[in-house]
């Protein structure tokens, strides 16, 4: 099995076990995908990136995470929250929003990044980075009848 599919296979099976905790009351659609994000040179030189399907992915490719989000009752869902754990074969990318609320301790805590800690090997604590975590949350105060929209994360292959 190639790397991108067992990737794959396991986002969409962590994504399925969370999106009912997720999706309260069920008035809430959820819907995730992963994007390739390739960065190429044209003809006249000019850089050019755009999300394509991932067919051969290798470590230090760049993915994009993206969980759409509908709500399709008729009235206003409060305090929605949507949590994605991210598969064990990728990293959260240096460059994500430092505003992501995440974990680094298989979902039980969540904090800004820059505000975790992890226990390192000798016992003592260190910084928590973005190779240390295991889950990504958003946290909506609400989402209006009929209002859609998307949540996105980037990760580095390991």
């Amino acid at each position: 099995m190639s790397i991108f599919k067992t990737i794959f296979t396991q986002f969409l099976a962590l994504f399925v076990l969370a999106a009912p905790l997720s999706a309260q009351d069920q008035a809430i659609s959820l819907s995730g995908d992963v994007k390739h994000e390739k960065t190429s040179v044209d003809a006249a030189g000019e850089t050019r990136t755009e999300l394509v399907e991932p067919n051969t992915i290798v470590p230090g490719d760049r993915l994009i995470f993206g969980t759409d989000y509908t709500n399709s009752s008729s009235e206003a869902v409060e305090n929605f929250v949507v949590t994605n754990p991210l598969p064990d074969a990728v990293r959260l990318a240096p460059d994500a929003d430092a505003a992501l609320i995440v974990s680094v301790d298989g979902g039980q805590t969540f904090g800004a990044l820059s505000e975790l800690s992890v226990s390192a090997e000798d016992g003592s604590t260190r910084p928590a980075d973005h190779a240390d975590v295991t889950h990504v949350r958003w946290m909506l105060a609400s989402v209006a009848p009929g209002e859609s929209g998307r949540l996105e994360y980037p990760a580095i292959i390991r």
